[in-house]
């Protein structure tokens, strides 16, 4: 009954090796290469690839915006010649335009800059142009034909001038220079995009690469710790990025669980311990009634014997089960508004005949003038207190003193118990709140190790600090809130436990 009870309430104290989960990725601790079909399946990859969609969503408008400037550019600059030569017409006569473009004709002979002389009827009366094209704009306006007029085979950007005597003069630009530059910069942005594109696809790779090793890092670390050796932690780094907030919350949680599972051995170990002297006891006492009993007399003695021994057990348990129960914070939503003064005196009052066995110098000191009142478990709260005092009043020495104290400390509200008693080392302050550790000083005395455990768990569920003051001769344990209580009184009535 007992091993089966010890198991229940330690939740199996060794660390079962559970059955592996199936990766599908990782087939290992380690590995040597990540295959690339699985970067599009990494966040960092898919985030780079979207930035880069978004990089290139932005320059396709940006490229265009360039190259209309400078195409425009170019083409402002011809039409801004032209436009020049068309007042150069307009303020000659015919028949010099018609000299200056026989001699323009003969210097130029690529016909970069080819020119025309026409009558009213279109007729050729000079240039390098001999047909006058059809469909021609209104003179003064700057536009684009293709000149396919004897050796001349090019694209221009022309211009005419109205002249005296219905005469109309054609001056014009070569425009395949224009033509190339135009090309020439479509190519440079498309080459520009691509090594935009090829290198933000490369630097995206790199990133999920160093995402997908990093992931291969974790993933082998917990496969280790699923296989049972949870003093392994997630591999971190300097860079604080989200991942590696996460590993850190991660390896915080993996501290909280090691230690939550060294405390769970260290309890079995303590009840397996604690329940072997009352065991064996109990065993002995019933082999010798046994072998030696004659009357009923003895028989009675045996199982009175059985049944303390049996109570001090059950108390053990159900003083585990209590801290569990508080430790789960189940026990917070009956909460109500509590006279910590009223409680202090009812605990005061409960133990004051035992502190007059001892003949020591009991008090309770409650600051005037103020009133202490806390959202809590009045009967849990009653518990704790009562705990430290028994406590107090078992390791004072005969006539010593035990004071309980309640005050406000910079708006906190502060219970204390104060004995002058042998103390507890500050090396053994962590250690006592520990399940069944029992210090030099309380080795020979009844009890359990329970106790201040209890308190504890009492105190954080209350959102208050147990600490123990330095103080000489004795030792003070006490409890504080964590934040200022307010000092004025409740409207609901305040409760207090009853004994």
């Amino acid at each position: 009954m007992s091993s089966t009870f010890i198991s229940a309430a330690c939740g199996r104290s060794s660390i079962r090796p559970a059955r592996r989960p199936s990766f599908t990725r990782f087939a290992g601790p380690a590995m040597s290469f990540v295959r690339l079909i699985d970067l599009r399946r990494t966040t960092s990859f898919r985030l780079a690839v979207i930035f880069l969609g978004i990089f290139g969503g932005i320059s396709v408008p940006l490229f265009a915006y360039l190259y209309v400037s400078i195409t425009g550019f170019e083409t402002g600059r011809v039409d801004g010649w032209l436009g020049r030569e068309y007042v150069a017409m307009q303020r000659s006569t015919p028949e010099r335009l018609a000299a200056q473009f026989t001699v323009l004709s003969q210097s130029d002979p690529d016909q970069q800059r080819p020119n025309g002389l026409f009558d009213k009827n279109g007729r050729y009366l000079a240039g390098s142009i001999a047909t006058l094209p059809r469909d021609l704009p209104a003179a003064g306006q700057p536009f684009s034909i293709r000149l396919d007029d004897g050796p001349i085979h090019q694209t221009a950007r022309c211009i005419t001038a109205a002249l005296p005597g219905e005469r109309l003069a054609m001056r014009c630009q070569n425009a395949q220079e224009l033509s190339s530059f135009n090309g020439g910069l479509v190519r440079v942005l498309m080459i520009g995009a691509l090594i935009a594109l090829v290198v933000g696809l490369i630097g995206a790779a790199f990133i999920g690469l160093g995402s997908l090793r990093r992931l291969d890092e974790v993933t082998a670390t917990i496969n280790r710790i699923v296989g049972g050796d949870l003093s392994q932690r997630l591999p971190t780094r300097r860079k604080q990025d989200d991942l590696e907030r996460l590993v850190r919350v991660v390896n915080h949680m993996l501290d909280e669980i090691e230690r939550l599972m060294n405390e769970v051995k260290g309890v079995c170990d303590a009840i397996a311990h604690d329940l072997r002297t009352p065991l064996t006891s109990m065993i002995a006492g019933l082999e010798r009634t046994q072998r030696r009993a004659r009357t009923i007399d003895d028989y009675r003695q045996a199982v009175d014997e059985t049944f303390v021994d049996a109570k001090g057990m059950l108390h053990t348990f159900n003083a585990l089960l209590r801290i569990s129960e508080l430790e789960s914070g189940v026990r917070r939503q009956s909460f109500v508004p509590v006279d910590l003064a009223a409680l202090a005196r009812d605990v005061y009052d409960y133990y004051e005949a035992s502190a007059e066995e001892k003949a020591l110098s009991y008090r309770c000191e409650i600051e005037p003038g103020e009133v202490f009142a806390l959202e809590g478990d009045p009967n849990l709260l009653f518990e704790a207190l009562a705990n430290l005092i028994e406590n107090a009043i078992k390791f004072a020495p005969e006539r010593g003193a035990v004071t309980i104290g309640l005050s406000r400390l910079e708006g906190r509200i502060q219970l204390s118990v104060h004995d002058d008693g042998p103390g507890i080392p500050a090396s053994e302050h962590q250690a006592v709140l520990r399940r069944f550790y029992r210090g030099e000083a309380s080795r020979h005395t009844p009890g359990n190790g329970l106790g201040l455990s209890l308190v504890s768990a009492v105190a954080a569920m209350h959102a208050m600090t147990l600490a123990f003051d330095p103080v000489a001769p004795g030792c003070r344990v006490s409890l504080t809130t964590t934040r200022a209580a307010p000092a004025e009184r409740h409207d609901e009535r305040l409760a207090t436990a009853s004994v």
